[in-house]
Protein backbone atom coordinates (compact mmCIF):
# COMPACT_ATOMS: atom_id res chain seq x y z
CA UNK A 1 0.00 0.00 0.00
CA UNK A 2 1.66 3.31 -1.01
CA UNK A 3 1.56 6.23 1.79
CA UNK A 4 -1.04 8.58 0.22
CA UNK A 5 -3.40 5.93 -0.75
CA UNK A 6 -7.03 7.63 -1.07
CA UNK A 7 -5.36 11.28 -0.41
CA UNK A 8 -6.84 14.01 -2.19
CA UNK A 9 -4.31 16.82 -2.20
CA UNK A 10 -3.96 20.36 -3.43
CA UNK A 11 -0.43 21.94 -4.15
CA UNK A 12 0.21 25.11 -4.70
CA UNK A 13 3.05 26.79 -6.76
CA UNK A 14 2.90 23.42 -8.03
CA UNK A 15 4.56 23.80 -12.07
CA UNK A 16 8.10 23.84 -11.10
CA UNK A 17 10.90 23.43 -8.65
CA UNK A 18 9.83 22.22 -5.03
CA UNK A 19 6.37 22.18 -5.81
CA UNK A 20 6.72 19.95 -9.17
CA UNK A 21 9.04 17.74 -6.43
CA UNK A 22 6.15 17.22 -4.19
CA UNK A 23 3.26 16.99 -7.08
CA UNK A 24 5.29 13.72 -8.50
CA UNK A 25 5.86 12.38 -5.66
CA UNK A 26 2.41 12.71 -4.04
CA UNK A 27 1.20 11.14 -7.40
CA UNK A 28 3.58 8.06 -6.93
CA UNK A 29 2.17 6.96 -3.10
CA UNK A 30 -0.85 7.04 -4.13
CA UNK A 31 -2.51 10.60 -3.91
CA UNK A 32 -5.16 12.59 -6.39
CA UNK A 33 -3.23 15.75 -7.10
CA UNK A 34 -4.64 19.44 -8.18
CA UNK A 35 -1.69 21.72 -9.34
CA UNK A 36 -2.22 25.35 -8.91
CA UNK A 37 -0.06 27.56 -10.77
CA UNK A 38 0.19 31.03 -12.55
CA UNK A 39 2.75 28.99 -14.75
CA UNK A 40 -0.14 27.99 -16.94
CA UNK A 41 1.96 25.93 -19.61
CA UNK A 42 4.47 24.16 -17.17
CA UNK A 43 1.71 23.50 -14.81
CA UNK A 44 -0.30 21.66 -17.77
CA UNK A 45 2.47 19.91 -19.48
CA UNK A 46 3.02 18.41 -15.85
CA UNK A 47 -0.48 17.38 -15.19
CA UNK A 48 -0.27 15.71 -18.89
CA UNK A 49 2.63 14.01 -17.78
CA UNK A 50 1.07 12.42 -14.73
CA UNK A 51 -1.86 11.34 -15.96
CA UNK A 52 -5.41 10.91 -14.71
CA UNK A 53 -4.66 11.45 -10.87
CA UNK A 54 -3.41 15.07 -11.50
CA UNK A 55 -5.48 18.07 -12.75
CA UNK A 56 -3.80 21.69 -13.53
CA UNK A 57 -5.95 24.65 -12.47
CA UNK A 58 -4.13 27.89 -13.01
CA UNK A 59 -4.58 30.03 -9.98
CA UNK A 60 -3.64 33.74 -8.40
CA UNK A 61 -2.91 32.54 -4.34
CA UNK A 62 -3.87 36.05 -3.44
CA UNK A 63 -7.31 35.85 -4.72
CA UNK A 64 -10.04 34.59 -2.21
CA UNK A 65 -12.48 33.90 -5.62
CA UNK A 66 -9.27 31.72 -7.18
CA UNK A 67 -9.41 29.90 -3.66
CA UNK A 68 -12.91 28.99 -3.69
CA UNK A 69 -12.82 27.74 -7.63
CA UNK A 70 -10.08 25.81 -6.75
CA UNK A 71 -11.21 23.48 -3.91
CA UNK A 72 -14.73 23.24 -5.90
CA UNK A 73 -12.96 22.01 -8.69
CA UNK A 74 -10.75 19.85 -6.82
CA UNK A 75 -13.79 18.22 -5.28
CA UNK A 76 -15.57 18.17 -8.45
CA UNK A 77 -12.95 15.76 -10.31
CA UNK A 78 -11.38 14.19 -7.36
CA UNK A 79 -13.30 14.20 -3.89
CA UNK A 80 -12.75 16.17 -0.70
CA UNK A 81 -9.25 17.51 0.20
CA UNK A 82 -7.70 16.11 2.30
CA UNK A 83 -4.25 17.70 2.01
CA UNK A 84 -2.94 20.84 1.28
CA UNK A 85 0.55 22.19 0.66
CA UNK A 86 0.70 25.46 0.64
CA UNK A 87 4.06 26.04 -1.43
CA UNK A 88 3.44 29.13 -3.60
CA UNK A 89 6.29 31.60 -2.34
CA UNK A 90 8.37 34.35 -4.38
CA UNK A 91 12.16 35.58 -2.28
CA UNK A 92 13.32 38.98 -2.69
CA UNK A 93 16.89 40.18 -1.72
CA UNK A 94 16.59 44.21 -1.04
CA UNK A 95 17.41 46.14 1.89
CA UNK A 96 14.99 48.07 4.17
CA UNK A 97 16.07 51.03 2.00
CA UNK A 98 15.58 49.95 -1.60
CA UNK A 99 12.02 48.03 -0.95
CA UNK A 100 9.08 49.72 -2.48
CA UNK A 101 5.80 49.80 -0.42
CA UNK A 102 4.93 48.16 -3.77
CA UNK A 103 7.69 44.99 -3.16
CA UNK A 104 6.06 44.62 0.86
CA UNK A 105 2.91 44.67 -0.09
CA UNK A 106 3.58 41.82 -3.31
CA UNK A 107 5.78 39.73 -1.00
CA UNK A 108 3.09 39.69 2.04
CA UNK A 109 0.14 38.71 -0.44
CA UNK A 110 1.98 36.08 -2.16
CA UNK A 111 3.48 34.50 1.41
CA UNK A 112 1.30 35.56 4.21
CA UNK A 113 -2.16 36.33 2.54
CA UNK A 114 -2.24 33.02 0.38
CA UNK A 115 -1.59 30.73 2.83
CA UNK A 116 -4.50 31.92 5.57
CA UNK A 117 -6.57 31.82 2.32
CA UNK A 118 -5.48 28.46 1.97
CA UNK A 119 -6.31 27.35 4.96
CA UNK A 120 -9.74 29.24 4.93
CA UNK A 121 -10.54 28.21 1.92
CA UNK A 122 -9.90 24.11 2.41
CA UNK A 123 -11.22 23.52 6.38
CA UNK A 124 -14.93 22.83 5.19
CA UNK A 125 -13.82 20.19 2.36
CA UNK A 126 -11.17 18.79 5.22
CA UNK A 127 -14.63 18.97 7.54
CA UNK A 128 -16.41 16.42 4.51
CA UNK A 129 -13.23 14.32 4.81
CA UNK A 130 -13.48 13.73 8.43
CA UNK A 131 -9.81 15.22 8.80
CA UNK A 132 -6.75 16.48 6.81
CA UNK A 133 -3.24 17.58 6.92
CA UNK A 134 -2.29 21.16 6.11
CA UNK A 135 1.80 21.90 5.30
CA UNK A 136 3.07 25.55 5.18
CA UNK A 137 6.21 25.84 3.29
CA UNK A 138 8.22 28.53 5.64
CA UNK A 139 11.78 29.17 5.41
CA UNK A 140 14.73 28.90 7.52
CA UNK A 141 14.03 32.25 7.62
CA UNK A 142 10.99 31.93 9.29
CA UNK A 143 13.48 31.00 12.37
CA UNK A 144 16.33 33.52 11.88
CA UNK A 145 16.52 36.61 10.03
CA UNK A 146 17.13 37.41 6.90
CA UNK A 147 16.06 39.92 3.99
CA UNK A 148 13.59 42.33 4.96
CA UNK A 149 9.72 41.06 3.46
CA UNK A 150 10.84 37.58 2.79
CA UNK A 151 11.67 37.04 6.41
CA UNK A 152 8.69 39.09 7.62
CA UNK A 153 6.67 36.68 5.79
CA UNK A 154 7.96 33.62 6.78
CA UNK A 155 7.82 33.86 10.43
CA UNK A 156 4.24 35.02 9.55
CA UNK A 157 3.48 31.83 7.81
CA UNK A 158 5.37 30.24 11.04
CA UNK A 159 3.02 32.22 13.64
CA UNK A 160 -0.12 31.31 11.50
CA UNK A 161 0.67 27.10 11.70
CA UNK A 162 0.76 27.34 14.97
CA UNK A 163 -2.53 29.60 15.61
CA UNK A 164 -4.69 27.51 13.29
CA UNK A 165 -3.13 24.27 14.64
CA UNK A 166 -4.72 24.98 17.90
CA UNK A 167 -7.79 25.77 15.51
CA UNK A 168 -8.59 23.12 13.96
CA UNK A 169 -6.83 19.60 15.80
CA UNK A 170 -10.09 18.94 17.24
CA UNK A 171 -11.44 18.75 14.14
CA UNK A 172 -8.65 15.89 12.77
CA UNK A 173 -6.68 19.22 11.08
CA UNK A 174 -3.37 18.94 11.62
CA UNK A 175 -1.25 22.11 10.23
CA UNK A 176 2.30 21.74 10.35
CA UNK A 177 5.07 24.05 9.13
CA UNK A 178 8.35 22.97 6.99
CA UNK A 179 11.03 25.29 7.14
CA UNK A 180 14.06 24.91 4.33
CA UNK A 181 17.08 25.69 3.86
CA UNK A 182 18.83 26.09 0.78
CA UNK A 183 16.99 24.00 -2.47
CA UNK A 184 18.24 23.74 -5.77
CA UNK A 185 15.15 25.26 -7.62
CA UNK A 186 14.59 28.08 -10.04
CA UNK A 187 14.00 30.75 -7.06
CA UNK A 188 17.35 30.64 -6.21
CA UNK A 189 18.11 31.57 -10.06
CA UNK A 190 16.83 34.84 -10.13
CA UNK A 191 18.88 38.26 -10.43
CA UNK A 192 18.42 39.56 -7.02
CA UNK A 193 19.68 36.09 -5.11
CA UNK A 194 21.60 34.39 -7.10
CA UNK A 195 25.23 35.42 -5.50
CA UNK A 196 24.56 35.73 -2.03
CA UNK A 197 22.80 32.29 -1.70
CA UNK A 198 26.04 30.82 -3.75
CA UNK A 199 28.21 32.66 -1.59
CA UNK A 200 26.19 31.31 1.73
CA UNK A 201 26.03 27.50 0.47
CA UNK A 202 29.69 27.99 1.35
CA UNK A 203 29.29 27.63 4.92
CA UNK A 204 26.10 25.25 4.92
CA UNK A 205 27.24 22.53 7.52
CA UNK A 206 26.97 19.45 4.90
CA UNK A 207 28.66 21.81 2.24
CA UNK A 208 26.60 21.58 -0.51
CA UNK A 209 22.80 22.81 -1.73
CA UNK A 210 19.56 20.79 -1.16
CA UNK A 211 17.65 18.74 -4.07
CA UNK A 212 13.95 19.39 -3.87
CA UNK A 213 13.55 15.97 -3.47
CA UNK A 214 14.93 16.25 0.32
CA UNK A 215 12.33 18.95 1.16
CA UNK A 216 9.53 16.21 -0.90
CA UNK A 217 10.53 13.68 1.45
CA UNK A 218 9.25 15.75 4.55
CA UNK A 219 6.05 16.89 3.22
CA UNK A 220 5.28 13.77 2.25
CA UNK A 221 5.75 12.62 5.52
CA UNK A 222 3.22 15.45 7.22
CA UNK A 223 0.54 14.62 4.33
CA UNK A 224 0.73 10.85 5.22
CA UNK A 225 -0.91 9.10 8.23
CA UNK A 226 2.91 8.34 9.26
CA UNK A 227 2.90 11.76 11.13
CA UNK A 228 -0.67 11.81 12.86
CA UNK A 229 0.36 12.94 16.15
CA UNK A 230 2.17 15.98 14.81
CA UNK A 231 0.45 19.36 15.27
CA UNK A 232 1.40 23.01 15.19
CA UNK A 233 5.41 22.17 14.97
CA UNK A 234 7.72 23.39 12.78
CA UNK A 235 10.17 20.90 10.69
CA UNK A 236 13.50 22.05 9.38
CA UNK A 237 15.73 20.19 6.42
CA UNK A 238 18.38 23.35 6.07
CA UNK A 239 21.66 21.03 5.87
CA UNK A 240 22.32 22.11 9.64
CA UNK A 241 22.37 25.73 9.00
CA UNK A 242 20.67 26.73 11.84
CA UNK A 243 22.01 24.10 14.05
CA UNK A 244 25.53 26.56 14.32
Amino acid sequence: MSRLDGKIAIITGGARGMGASHVRKFVAEGAKVVITDILEEEGQALANELGENAKFIKHDVTKASDWETVVTETENAFGPVNVLVNNAGISMNKNIMEITEEDYRRIVDINQISVFLGIKSVVPSMQKAEGGSIVNISSINGLVGGAIGYTDTKFAVRGMTKAAALQLASSGIRVNSVHPGVIETPMIAQGDSKDAIQEFAKYIPNRRIAKPEEVTNLVLFLASDDSSYCVGSEFVVDGGITAQ
